[in-house]
């Protein structure tokens, strides 16, 4: 096979495999093992002479099906991970087919008025005003480095310095505020953007890192005036829990600082007349971050960031050259809103999913979802080798395994190794974490496939499996 041209004759074919096999592989997932025993098998040494597409189609065919974690299924419970809806998916798929470069309106008017149209429903959709700039990203963290972006700069401006043509020389620290909520995407943004990792003051009253209010209000104060960024949390990874937004819109407002909400997953709470009011405040925002990947069910990678004002955004991210100057007046240029200026039609599998469902249908699958989160945590309360650690206001259960007759001191260890037997197992996926100060787990709940039957074995398997290694621990004991 010297070059991809002698094989443009067997592109139906290979599309005709992925479509069987994929859809054979769609067809099995809801009970399939989320994470198979089998192992990889592909080549590692680059070939001289290929085999054409037809049999490297089929080789990763083969080893996705021993291997790819079936994380789109609906019992992958961890990192809050959605799943893919049908007209995502199509749309995806629709999206690579058509290969757009969706930098500006020129190199794809189509990409970039689907990426302006899908940007206005969802504002709708959180309750964000319509006059907010707005891009799609690659998740989360992207998002978050966004809206950083956008405060740094708009910080630099307060000491009369554009940052993002002259740098940091000269300039004090950045101060920036959360709580212990603070999400490690944030902290990473923070990395990238120069401000620095560990520059976050953490503000917490609580071991379960809730926000000391009082404490943000002093460390404002102490400021004297001076600018500073604050970092809210829509929705805790370990508990689904959020960060008072009123309240820090007021601190926000009071003395001149910008406030960034973090809303990866927890902003789909806006969706639910039962959860509009862990939102309340979202629209006194400057900077907005949401995952897509995550409750929206669209596939990897997808996230929106939203800024309160469009020229700070853009001046964060405008780039140039020759060759591009050549966009027509009013029209936005979504290369110059974020890091990538080659960029995916990623705005396909948003408005398909949108389109298809509309408001009501995410509304109905969120208040599911959230019925299952309190169906796991009455399964928890009820069952007596289990002890839930924090509330459940949205979709996230947070809870350890904690037997009879086993030591506290010795249960951090015991709930480290049952996490590993959870995702050997297979049945269904979620890890470990870290909840005031006790090792824990945290399955999330955002798969529009997941239903009951789904949810009722993450308390069956942690019980199953942890009695079996308390039994293990007793008698080496």
């Amino acid at each position: 096979m010297p070059e991809p041209l002698n094989d443009r004759g067997r592109l139906t074919d290979v599309l005709r495999l992925v479509e069987r096999e994929a859809e054979a592989y769609l067809g099995t997932i809801d009970t399939a093992l989320v994470r198979p025993p089998g192992g990889e098998h592909l080549e590692s040494r680059l070939p001289s002479e290929g085999v054409g597409s037809l049999q490297a189609i089929s080789e990763l065919i083969a080893a996705s099906l021993e291997g790819a974690t079936r994380s789109t299924g609906p019992r992958y419970f961890h990192y809050v991970t959605g799943g893919v809806t049908p007209s995502a998916l199509a749309a995806d798929w629709l999206a690579s087919a058509l290969d757009q470069h969706a930098y500006n309106w020129v190199g794809s008017p189509f990409a970039s008025r689907l990426e302006q149209i899908s940007l206005g429903w969802l504002k709708e959709l959180f309750g964000l005003p319509a006059e907010w700039s707005g891009v799609l990203t690659t998740g989360g963290t992207a998002s978050n480095f966004v809206g950083l972006a956008a405060a740094r700069r708009w910080w630099g401006l307060k000491h009369e310095v554009d940052i993002d043509t002259e740098g940091f020389a000269g300039l004090p620290p950045v101060p920036v505020f959360a709580s212990g909520y603070l999400h490690a995407s944030a902290v990473k943004a923070l990395g990238m953007l120069g401000i620095g990792r560990r520059q976050p003051q953490i503000l917490s009253r609580d071991a379960g890192g809730r926000l000391d209010l009082e404490a943000l209000a002093a460390a404002l104060d102490g400021l004297g005036g001076k600018p500073a960024i604050l970092i809210a949390t829509a929705g805790d990874v370990n508990t689904g829990d959020f960060d008072p937004l009123v309240e820090m819109a007021d601190l926000a407002g009071a003395y001149g600082a910008w406030l960034h909400v973090d809303g990866a997953f927890g902003l789909f709470a806006a969706a639910s007349p039962l959860t509009q009011h862990l939102v309340k405040g979202i629209d006194r925002a400057d900077s907005v971050a949401v995952d897509g990947h995550k409750w929206l069910n669209v596939p990897y990678e997808s996230g929106f960031a939203f800024v309160r004002d469009p020229v700070i955004h853009a001046g964060a991210f405008s780039a140039t050259a020759a060759y591009l100057r050549t966009e027509p007046s009013a029209r936005p240029v979504f290369g110059n809103l974020s890091a990538e200026m080659s960029r995916r039609a990623r705005a396909l599998p948003v408005w398909a999913t949108l389109r298809a469902y509309g408001r009501d249908g995410y509304r109905a699958m969120v208040e599911r979802h959230l019925g299952l989160a309190q169906r796991v945590a009455r399964q928890v309360d009820d069952a007596p080798d289990l002890e839930r650690l924090a509330d459940v206001p949205l979709n996230v259960v947070c809870f350890r395994f904690h037997p009879a007759g086993v030591a506290e001191e010795a249960l951090d260890s015991l709930n480290r190794k049952l996490g590993e037997s959870i995702l050997e197992d297979g049945r269904v996926a979620f890890g470990t974490t870290e909840y005031a100060g006790k090792v824990a787990f945290r399955p999330a709940i955002v798969n529009w496939r997941t239903e009951d039957e789904d949810v009722d074995l993450i308390v069956q398997v942690v019980r199953e499996l942890g009695a079996k290694l308390a039994g293990s621990m007793a008698r080496e004991g």
